[in-house]
């Protein structure tokens, strides 16, 4: 799993374009009642229904430890050498070489679709969450972002995610039970932020419903569909200083991470 001040460096490119700007913030728990009242008002004019908002936001309270969760994070100086031999072992390698084995069509129709490789793809789901083997989370995604769109320290970053997050509910991708995930609402085995789910999360199995946690096709054409959102160019190198390897630090704007994914995908070719 990616340290999340890296997956906010890298995935606040798109966090969604919205009028919902909060107007007033929190320090503290105490004015948290009042400012998700006003937010669900303004969420009722950007066109999220009463039934979408209950079945949301009831019970959503002010977590601290969400709080301090991001208020621990530390600076990440890892050399690349230390950042990937901490990150890739031959576990890791091995299970991506089975997962491309295993799922070789779908990962063929992916790249006649979106461009984008099948190395590239195993890497970042390897990466992120180690083929969902550590992508199950104990923090409610709606929760989450919400104290954290209350909160002054980042509110303009995480209120959009948090409309995003109540348009995948009233879409029906997920229901609030199902939206757990890491403290920062990481979503999924690939960890998207609930503004990349919405807005470039695909149904690739065909069942209507976008769903980045137990589906496989899913997860990995929505992956292929950020990358070629991002400019991918399909048939070019991803080596750095190319243009496709822009690409992938638009997926994490930390260079020892972007490196990772290049140097993993290089091996599996």
């Amino acid at each position: 799993m990616r340290f999340i001040f890296l997956a906010i460096a890298a995935i606040s490119a798109v966090a969604p374009a919205s009028p919902v700007v909060a107007k007033s913030c929190g320090s503290d728990a105490g004015g948290f009642p009042s400012w998700l009242g006003d937010f669900e008002d303004r969420a009722r004019a950007a066109g999220i229904s009463d039934a979408t908002l209950t079945r949301a936001l009831s019970g959503v309270t002010y977590d601290r430890n969400v709080i301090r969760r991001d208020r621990s994070q530390k600076s990440f100086k890892l050399s690349f050498e230390d950042f990937y031999a901490r990150r890739v072992g031959s576990s890791l390698i091995a299970s991506a070489r089975s997962k491309m084995k295993a799922n070789a069509a779908l990962l063929s129709r992916i790249e006649k679709k979106y461009g984008v490789p099948k190395e590239i793809l195993v890497s970042i789901w390897g990466l992120e969450t180690n083929f969902g083997r550590d992508g199950a989370g104990k923090y409610s995604i709606i929760q989450s972002i919400a104290t954290l769109a209350y909160d002054c320290r980042r509110s303009e970053f995480f209120t959009p995610h948090l409309l995003a997050a109540l348009r995948i509910v009233q879409r029906g991708d997920m229901a609030p039970s199902e939206m757990r995930g890491g403290w920062a609402g990481e979503i999924g085995q690939v960890q998207f932020l609930p503004g990349s789910y919405d807005k470039y999360a695909v149904d690739f199995d065909g069942d209507g419903r976008r769903d980045l946690v137990h589906s496989v096709p899913d997860i990995l054409a929505s992956t292929a569909n950020f990358l070629k959102g991002h400019g991918w160019q399909a048939g070019g190198s991803w080596e750095p200083g190319t243009h496709n390897y822009t690409v992938i630090k638009d997926w994490n704007k930390a260079d020892v991470y972007a490196r990772t994914i290049a140097v993993m995908a290089d091996r599996l070719q």
